[in-house]
């Protein structure tokens, strides 16, 4: 029979996570294939950027200094010398009491120093009338305002998201050095599960943790391998974990992980290597098992749904963080007020899933085999160890799914 060797806390657990976690390997890809991928190095600019003093509005290149005192009353009066074209330079400068046309993304010509908006003038022949005075630099991007020549436009580890992608186009980054996806075997474990192409008989249900933990796995950067249901069969199990080990950088094992005789996932992870922490000090989710086959980090989740999820929130996005090369995770979390009492049991995290609408959380209790709180949740808050539960009206930062 497997017994918990150790119940941890969670801060040991995930000290333990980021211990065994392999370190990533890293490749290049093509720009337009970068984006969701981590940096595997610095990224510098090959250019000042921009490379020129330009214009932020439609509008007209003045001497701030000729706008002093404009309004609508009393505009000031500038003759127009002419328009910049995009993409071409400027055909003269501007001196004292003169202005330019120049659109949007236009260079600024020489002897101007800011732009007055189209909405703030109007032009009346060959002169413009000024409604609204500007300040030096007013409208104007100067040059390498943003970036200079070698200057680090995105740092190592960093996720690249879409707005990344137009700063590495902008820097000249055409081949990206980002590190390699981890491959993560799923497993699922239990005589009592079915496909999900089929329909359950009395005591069985469907594998719906393979599909949640292989999506967990994907939005964590990371790329999932299926290895089926496995029943509770320790030759074929012992087989499918030897080879993931083999064909994975981590497994996670869905099932098997608690105290029952037939949960033999702790002996086997034994067998091919070792087991470190079997029970940690959190709710749902007591009877997780960390440890490695081989090399290969293995972590054995809860069987009930809930449970596992919050698993993979609390514990597993740090070590899939870490292989992938995440140094920066992107999570979203928001202040909210409890409108009921949380009990917890001291000496334990507890995750309680709420359901967060217009900065009031509402917690929602169940069974750790319910799926129902999963959907009707939206986010999860952490009771510390040492709290003994929150009471109504709380503040509390709630981590959203």
């Amino acid at each position: 029979m497997s017994i918990f060797l150790k119940v941890v806390p969670v801060s040991e657990a995930i000290t333990t996570v980021l211990r065994i976690a392999p370190a990533p390997g890293q490749e290049t890809v093509p720009l337009g294939m970068a984006s969701g991928r981590v940096l595997a190095a610095a990224v510098r600019s090959d250019t000042d950027i921009p490379g020129f003093d330009r214009s932020v509005v439609d509008g007209y290149a003045v001497r701030a200094a000729d706008t002093i005192g404009a309004s609508d009353a009393i505009p000031a009066i500038l003759p127009k010398k002419g328009r910049v074209e995009m993409g071409h330079l400027p055909q003269s400068a501007i001196r004292p009491g003169e202005c330019i046309y120049v659109p949007t993304g236009g260079v600024l010509p020489a002897g101007a120093d800011a732009m007055v908006m189209v909405e703030n003038a109007e032009q009346a022949g060959d002169e413009v009338l000024i409604k609204k005075p500007v300040s030096f630099g007013e409208n104007v991007l100067l040059h390498n305002e943003d970036f200079s020549k070698s200057d680090i436009v995105l740092g190592c580890g960093r996720r690249i998201y879409a707005q990344d992608m137009g700063v590495l186009a902008a820097a000249g980054c055409s081949v990206v050095p980002v590190y390699k996806k981890p491959v993560i075997g799923v497993v699922s474990t239990g005589n009592e599960l079915v496909p999900v192409t089929e329909v359950p008989r009395a005591g069985q249900v469907r594998d719906s943790n393979s599909f949640m933990v292989g999506a967990f796995v994907q939005e964590h950067g990371c790329i999932p391998i299926h290895y089926g249901i496995v029943g509770d069969d320790r030759t074929v199990l012992r087989a499918t974990l030897k080879k993931a080990a083999g064909d994975c950088d981590a497994i996670l094992i869905s099932g098997g992980s608690s105290k029952d005789d037939r949960d033999m996932a702790a002996s086997l992870i034994g067998e091919l290597g070792e087991v470190i922490v079997h029970g940690i000090a959190i709710a749902p989710g007591k009877p997780t098992i960390i440890g490695r086959a081989a090399d290969t980090p293995v972590i054995g989740l809860p069987g009930h749904p809930a449970s596992a999820f919050v698993v993979l929130v609390a514990i597993v996005s740090h070590l899939l963080d870490t292989m992938a090369g995440d140094r920066c995770p992107k999570t979203r979390t928001v202040p909210a007020r409890l409108d009921r009492n949380v009990p917890s049991q001291k000496g334990r995290e507890d995750y309680v899933r709420v359901g967060v609408r217009e900065g009031i959380a509402s917690p929602l209790f169940g069974k750790s085999g319910l799926l129902n709180t999963l959907v009707k949740s939206n986010g999860v808050i952490r009771i510390p160890a040492e709290c003994e539960g929150l009471e109504t009206g709380a503040m509390v930062e709630v981590l959203m799914w």
